[in-house]
């Protein structure tokens, strides 16, 4: 993707002439962005293994027939976009790759339009873009519900950033009826999470960066088997046989999967092992495997061997996410059956591994792709295993709370003096839908689930994945739960901070006051607070020490870091500082360590030491300064980040 701030090339005047060979140069330098284009207009019902292909396709019957100069249509305002420089020659594909995009198939029986959806493509194989995350879903599922005409003015005005006149002028030149009403439905989309153009430049919708699986090799090999078989019984006595019914287990066993036991073992709806309703209250842990199966669809063998066959090979018609290092193999052995019911307009299963938590969503009325969501929940344990996120829509989410779950209640977290409001819970152990905090534009407020167990609440949040991050508080040796008002009006200043850490794998975020400091100039105390992510497989941790001054404004980060053990249970250390301003307008160099700290220096345009962890030295506007620190036995340690 070009720079934003790249200048724009000038606009092509309609009835110039395009020389072959420039749109040919053109094509080759921008045919990445030409087929994300055609991928991202093309209709979701053909599927992403057929959409890739038809984009390509529509590229490369993009170019002029002939070699001599073609005149370009009158499509005002196409400067090639995001200022990459396409010039003429990119604005001139641009237009023939979205009429291409938004034609009828309306040529007749056997005209070129008739062969659109059988042509190209690719024996054998099946090719998909590789899987976002949850913002790139949530994305992809409301472009979905929009119209042809709709898609294309929303690429055209994000991902291309052409204003919206030259969109509604590019979309006539398309042979859109109705340009302002395709912007009108651009305007009801909301990504959530990162800008419109940064998901639009994801792996999501990027269609030459392709994984590549084997379609059905079982299947064609029955396929050719009964096709040979028609044939013969055909020229003998004119009977043509149909084609096998459908596979074993709700689909058909994956490639290279035939006769293996183990693996139909796996795929075997029968056997799915099920928790007993009271086995959590007798088992000396409480984690993912005590938990019963719960759902009104628990004996529904065609749907539960659906899911299995979707995780064994998932299709082109399932979108595959997953937490960071989460293996989207099959499962090693059979599954256990957590919950299969309705929700809404899907049908649900989630299942669990030993390793791994997999939900399976599929639309109730049979139109549009499944869903396939892992996340990584070994060594789980009842703080982590108290609830799953078992559906999300584009700004709700619903719990499956864990069997020992009492009550269930949802908090603002930004309201640190406010009551929790009470969730309604089935039988079946689902919340009522609660809004997602990972939904928001901005930061008004942060909802948080409040679970109620025998002799312990919790607070979970969901950060874009298939399960919650727990929320704790307390010095890192030995964290606990948020509860009272000092820990909640510390979280009240956090947490709008925990976007940093969204679709992370984030199995727990502790937030600790590691020390607080008396302002210059009679300016109050503020509190230095160090906020840590840890995630489900060990690495990828997240550090972020913050300031806070004060009043009830959000906290100021004051560094940060990645894969630090500075403020974790090995080293729970931490030194940070920030440039700050006093009400009378005077600068300083504040420092704020946790009380291991013998000493903190200041080396730089501000310069200072002081005993223990807290120091503060006059300075002026946009001043840097580096801070060392000395722990009690000599040895050095340097500020976080």
């Amino acid at each position: 993707m070009s720079s934003p701030d790249a200048v724009t090339q000038a606009t092509p005047e309609a009835g110039s002439l395009i020389d072959t060979e420039q749109a040919e140069a053109a094509l080759v330098e921008h045919y990445p962005r030409l087929v994300r284009l055609g991928y991202l207009v093309l209709p979701p019902s053909l599927g992403r293994s057929r959409r890739v292909l038809r984009a390509h396709a529509l590229v490369q019957r993009a170019l002029p027939r002939g070699r001599g100069p073609t005149r370009m249509p009158d499509v005002p305002g196409q400067r090639g976009g995001r200022g990459a420089g396409g010039g003429p020659g990119y604005a001139f594909l641009r237009g023939r790759v979205l009429r291409a995009a938004l034609a009828r198939r309306s040529a007749g029986l056997f005209g070129r339009a008739a062969f659109a959806p059988l042509l190209p493509r690719v024996w054998g194989l099946s090719l998909f873009p590789r899987s976002g995350g949850a913002a790139e879903l949530a994305l992809d599922q409301e472009l979905s519900a929009l119209s042809a005409p709709g898609r294309a003015a929303y690429v055209l005005r994000t991902l291309e950033q052409l204003p919206d006149a030259d969109v509604r002028r590019a979309l006539v030149a398309a042979g859109v009826a109705d340009p302002r009403g395709a912007l009108v439905e651009a305007d009801a989309v909301a990504p959530c999470g990162r800008t419109a153009a940064e998901l639009l430049g994801s792996p999501e919708f990027d269609a030459c960066s392709l994984q590549a699986r084997p379609t059905d090799l079982l299947r064609r090999r029955r396929h050719w088997t009964a096709a040979l078989v028609s044939l013969v019984a055909a020229a003998v006595c004119g009977t043509l046989l149909g084609l096998p019914a459908d596979g074993w287990g709700g689909g058909d066993a994956p490639a290279g999967y035939a006769d293996n036991p183990a693996v139909e073992a796996a795929l075997d709806p029968a056997r799915l092992t099920r928790a007993g309703t009271g086995d959590w209250e007798r088992s000396a842990r409480r984690d993912f495997t005590v938990w019963p199966a719960r759902g009104e669809l628990t004996g529904d063998k065609n749907l539960l061997g659906r899911a299995l066959t979707a995780w064994a090979r998932p299709g082109d018609a399932v979108r595959v996410s997953h937490t960071p290092g989460t293996a989207t193999g099959p499962p090693p052995g059979p599954a256990q059956l957590l919950y299969a019911g309705k929700l809404g307009r899907s049908r649900v299963v989630i299942l669990h591994d030993g390793l791994r938590i997999a939900r399976y969503a599929e639309p109730r009325d049979g139109g549009g792709d499944a869903a396939l969501d892992f996340a990584r929940v070994d060594h789980a344990e009842e703080g982590s295993a108290s609830a799953v996120i078992v559906g999300r829509g584009s700004d709700k989410v619903r719990y499956l709370t864990a069997p020992w779950v009492r009550t269930a209640a949802v908090r603002d977290l930004l309201e640190p003096a406010g009551d929790a409001r009470t969730l309604q819970v089935s039988e079946q152990g689902v919340t009522e839908a609660l809004a997602s905090p990972v939904q928001q534009r901005d930061c008004k407020s942060w909802t948080a689930l409040e679970v109620r167990e025998a002799g312990a609440t919790r607070l979970l949040t969901d950060l874009g994945e298939l399960t919650p991050a727990r929320l704790t508080s307390g010095r890192p040796e030995d964290p606990g739960e948020v509860s009272g008002t000092a820990a909640r009006q510390q979280w009240s200043r956090a947490a709008c901070h925990l976007t940093a850490v969204r679709s992370h794998g984030v199995r727990s975020v502790n937030s600790w006051a590691y020390a607080t400091q008396r302002l210059p100039e009679a300016n109050g105390s503020a509190t230095w607070v160090c906020t840590r992510a840890e995630t489900w497989r060990g690495t990828g941790s997240r550090t972020l020490a913050q300031f806070q001054a004060p009043g009830d404004g959000a906290a100021a980060i004051a560094a940060k870091a990645q894969d630090s053990p500075a403020c974790g249970p090995r080293q729970p250390r931490v030194l940070a500082g920030v440039l700050w301003k006093s009400r009378a307008g005077s600068w300083y160099v504040l420092a704020g360590g946790s009380r291991q700290l013998a000493t903190v220096t200041a080396r730089g345009d501000a310069r200072g030491s002081a005993r223990g962890g807290l120091l503060a030295v006059r300075t002026e506007k946009g001043a840097t300064a580096s801070l060392r620190g000395t722990l009690e036995d000599g040895s050095a340690i340097a500020a976080l980040g």
